[in-house]
């Protein structure tokens, strides 16, 4: 009766369908931009998408505009994190030269990319503001400041 119990537990499938799996599988989530979705920023967003999967390292990006700044999370294939350090380098470097008026905050955390996997998620949902984006953007930033 007690394992049964567990089993039914350990089964429940509460909370986003796509931050769940988004660990173990490539999901390409679609970039996204909080507020004013001019094509200015679309383009923007979808150009920083296509340069940062354009390294062979990597195998899952996520991009996320606020305000002032635009969180690119991203996934590092197994045989390549030892290379870390020269990846996220080589990619600041290739978005600074590219996009200089922007601000980037650029992580290869797995909890930064579920974060920004959920948040985008969350945006799809009508009731879901921009002012709470932003909130849980910034939120997401201040967690990766804390983690450096």
């Amino acid at each position: 009766m007690m394992m049964s119990a567990v089993l039914v537990g350990g089964c429940n499938n509460d909370g986003p369908k796509e931050s769940g799996i988004s660990l173990i599988k490539t999901t390409n989530p679609t970039p996204v931009a909080i507020g004013k979705n001019t094509k200015k920023e679309l383009d923007l967003i979808q150009s920083v998408e296509k340069d940062i999967e354009g390294f062979k390292e990597l195998y899952d990006v996520a991009v996320v505009k606020g305000k002032e700044d635009i969180l690119v999370a991203y996934k590092v294939k197994h045989m390549q994190r030892f290379h870390m350090k020269k990846i996220e380098k080589k990619m600041n470097k290739l978005l600074e030269e590219k996009y200089p008026d922007e601000n980037f905050i650029v992580s290869s955390d797995y909890k930064i990319f579920l974060e920004a996997v959920e948040l985008e998620e969350n945006m799809k949902d009508s009731n879901y503001s921009g002012k709470e984006a932003e909130k849980k953007l910034q939120e997401i930033i201040e967690m990766k400041k804390e983690l450096t």
